[in-house]
């Protein structure tokens, strides 16, 4: 009877979340130089890495890491007129009211490279995809209308501000990830056949709505779960998970969640702390030895002063990026 009631209590008794294992900070970069600030992505590309702003439609950078203080340096690009998604004509406007408001109507919230050297930038406001070859003009690619479609019917894609936020592709250069922004949140695949883009099925591989508990520092607020940014690794996608200050792998199919590490311990220290009210981390690298996480501080000072745009460099976790629970 005892063991019949202890058993019992067992299973009620509430199940209670292990925290996640934090990643250690190793390095700061302030970075100079970015005309429209608000740094939203970041590549690793054949070395170099590359980082876009959400404000600047004609500029990609090319970052100087060479000492402490990073320098953005400008590579001016002419994209073509962005083409039709499948976006509603009232987000197509507000994407075109923004360039007034604040500049950016393009809207470029992350960059990805494949091993050709190629670079690619995900346009928010028009949910497309430029390519920036590594000889010759941006072309913007072909996806399929089924894109926007499928991830519409699934509740994603709805809201302004809240579209792609993050991209990333396979060395080849012919699959190519996708996540939608929030409420809901996403995951969407793609693959090239010769010059135009297919979903082969259903694009989408993940959809999820629902709220989420912000660290302890930024007052366990619940606020809509997000993904700020993609990175591919070792057959993994990686994402950036900006509200709960976390990166998680996920099976590159399904896109289950196999492991997540938190950063918040070290990004949310006294003197790093902005006065923004949300998650300010937007984009994402990751490699053996660590992760590269870019800040867009939206023009906001944090504690100790500093405006410029941040990227942190964290330590790989120590029992590696593949490791399992």
């Amino acid at each position: 009877m005892r063991a019949w009631l202890a058993a019992l209590l067992l299973i009620a008794l509430p199940v209670v979340a292990q925290p996640l294992p934090e990643l250690k900070m190793l390095s700061e970069h302030a970075v100079d130089d970015m005309v429209g600030g608000n740094l939203s992505g970041l590549a690793m590309c054949n070395g170099t890495l590359w980082t876009v702003s959400d404000r600047d439609d004609g500029l990609i950078y090319r970052l100087d890491i060479s000492a402490p203080v990073w320098k953005a340096e400008s590579v001016a690009i002419k994209a073509p007129p962005a083409p039709e998604s499948g976006l509603s004509f009232r987000l197509r406007s507000m994407a075109k009211a923004s360039l007034l408001v604040r500049g950016g109507e393009l809207d470029f919230e992350g960059i990805t490279c494949d091993a050709a050297g190629n670079r690619y930038v995900v346009s928010e406001g028009y949910a497309a995809v430029l390519k920036m070859p590594v000889s010759g003009d941006p072309t913007w690619l072909k996806l399929p209308k089924a894109l926007v479609v499928q991830a519409q019917g699934q509740g994603m894609l709805q809201k302004f501000n809240a579209i792609f936020e993050g991209i990333a592709i396979n060395p080849a250069g012919d699959r190519l990830w996708l996540a939608a922004e929030r409420e809901k949140r996403g995951l969407l695949v793609v693959a090239r056949e010769q010059d135009k883009w297919a979903c082969n099925g259903s694009c989408v591989i993940f959809s999820e709505d629902g709220k989420q508990t912000m660290p302890a520092q930024m007052g366990s607020r619940a606020v809509p779960r997000d993904f700020a940014d993609l990175a591919l690794y070792e057959g993994k996608l990686f994402t950036l998970e900006r509200a709960a200050y976390q990166i998680c792998r996920r099976d590159l199919e399904t896109a289950k969640v196999e492991r997540c590490w938190s950063f918040a311990a070290d990004a949310l220290v006294p003197e790093k702390r902005y006065s923004q009210e949300f998650g300010l981390a937007e984009a994402l690298v990751i490699d053996k030895d660590g992760a590269w996480i870019g800040v867009d501080n939206n023009f906001g000072a944090r504690a100790d002063g500093e405006k410029r745009p941040i990227v942190w460099r964290f330590a790989a976790p120590k029992d590696g990026w593949s490791a399992q629970q």
